[in-house]
């Protein structure tokens, strides 16, 4: 049994615990850094990278579908699933380098390959290794929930883990979760050509702006999802045929859905298992550990960032917490976690894209003094040039103009939020934008035209067209 002593070490080499391992070693920061399973963690392997590139597979092919409105007629043949996922992979294998053991030792870091598990309060054991250090980073991220629905455990499934290892092209997928991962995955392989139905308790996509999620959904609707909301899963279980049959109750009538293939979708769950959480004093719920607003666990010589901290599970808040924790460790500041301007986005075709208040909370929130301003896309000169008519940009504000929230739905959208997560996170108005001058024709200038919709009743009310009236004397 070897010891080694660190500055910080880093369990799990997922977003959050290589960019604070990167961080830390340009500074000269002594590093171990642990990953039991594989470099890059999650959103690499199986998470953002490798379903937005099966999602631009899926784009590109639907486009195919529907050439005519460009004024052509194409065709394609039939989608060979193994082929779509080899590509899938080769952009996984393209990024994979950045996060590799091989970089990470060059930047002078310890990299052990295996599951840590705490000691004690100051040291983790991983393999036949004892590794102490004077700060801890916990980064172990999150894993797919398996729904406890009777039958399943004697039905193989898939879920995003296992997804892109497809070899056969599915006949008929089944999809279980309403969520981005579940809405993103059945509309990539509708988009393919795939017959899919994809099942929900609720609604699919409750955390978003409910008229945009419902344009979103006659979309795929006309795209030929075949969508069951609001249902009781009953059973799951293989029919005479060999075909997967989910027996699901709507509206209070029992009815079977039968598939080739079934993917689960139904949430995350943070990994905490192997971790021994109780030999280093750390308090933690089943689904997270406890962490104040630097991040830190009860014992405050451990942090925890990313999927195991926290409600928001995106890549984007674990490098954000990565960052928050760098400056409270290295720097001895007193740096706090503010989630007022999170942002999100399903890459849905279209994207639907959000940041801060939706219209409810901000009616609830400010009950006499919220103000909704829309603009739709199809008036949007790039849009009408693109034929990506779909979608309108929804801006909630004060009546003075302070931006609450904003939500998109339409082309690129999520590529629109970066202005407004400024706004709010200053807390500023929305004349903030009126001054920049935006090229045209962009979709960025929809930014510009929901706010010009914002100032349509002030600046054409009848006191200022009076006030136009009387200075027409000075002329």
């Amino acid at each position: 049994m070897a010891n080694h002593h660190y500055d910080i070490c880093i369990i799990g080499a997922g977003a959050g615990g290589l960019s604070v391992a990167a961080g830390a070693c340009q500074f000269g920061i002594k590093v171990a850094l642990i990953e039991g399973h594989q470099m890059g963690g999650d959103c690499l392997n199986y998470g953002c990278v490798p379903s937005k590139a099966l999602l631009a597979s899926a784009k590109h092919y639907y486009t195919i579908t529907e050439s005519v409105k460009f004024g052509f007629h194409a065709s394609a043949k039939p989608v060979i699933i193994s082929k779509v996922m080899e590509s899938v992979r080769q952009v996984v294998a393209n990024i994979a380098p950045h996060d590799s053991v091989e970089r990470f030792t060059g930047l002078g870091a310890s990299v052990y390959q295996g599951y840590a598990n705490f000691v004690d309060s100051k040291s983790v054991k991983v393999n036949d290794d004892i590794i102490t250090a004077k700060y801890f980073v916990i980064a172990t991220g999150s894993s797919p929930v398996i729904p406890p629905i009777p039958g399943l455990d004697k039905v193989s499934y898939l879920t995003n883990e296992t997804i892109f290892n497809l070899t056969e092209t599915p006949e008929h997928l089944l999809v279980i979760g309403g969520g981005p991962i579940g809405c993103e995955l059945a509309q990539a392989f509708l988009m393919l050509g795939i017959k899919v139905t994809l099942l929900n308790l609720g609604k699919i996509l409750p955390r978003d702006e409910a008229d945009l999620v419902a344009e979103l959904r006659q979309n795929m609707l006309n795209q030929g999802l075949n969508l069951l909301e609001d249902i009781k899963l009953l059973r799951i279980d293989y029919n005479q045929a060999q075909q997967i049959e989910i027996v699901v109750e709507v509206n209070g009538r029992e009815q079977i859905i039968s598939g080739s293939h079934l993917l689960l979708a139904t949430g995350r769950k943070a990994n905490l298992d192997r971790l021994n959480l109780a030999a280093a004093d750390i308090q933690h719920t089943p689904h997270k550990i406890t962490v104040d607003e630097r991040l830190r666990t009860s014992n405050k010589k451990i942090f925890a960032i990313g999927d195991v901290a926290g409600d928001y599970q995106f890549t984007h808040i674990a490098g954000y917490h990565a960052g928050i924790v760098i400056r409270n460790i290295i720097f001895r500041q007193r740096a706090k976690a503010s989630y007022q301007a999170v942002p999100w986005v399903s890459y849905t075709y279209p994207e639907l894209a959000h940041v801060g208040l939706l219209e409810c909370e901000a009616q609830a929130q400010y009950p006499h003094d919220t103000l909704v301003s829309q603009f739709e896309y199809k008036r949007n000169d790039r849009a009408q040039a693109e034929r990506e008519l779909l979608g309108k940009i929804k801006l909630i504000t004060t009546k003075k103009g302070k931006v609450l929230g904003v939500s998109v739905l339409g082309l690129n959208s999520g590529e629109l939020l970066a202005p407004w997560i400024d706004l709010i996170n200053r807390g500023e108005s929305v004349k903030a934008l009126t001054k920049n001058i935006i090229p045209y024709p962009t979709l960025s200038d929809l930014n510009k035209q929901v706010v010009g919709e914002y100032y349509k009743p002030l600046l054409f009310s009848a006191k200022v067209k009076f006030i136009v009236k009387i200075l027409k004397f000075f002329w």
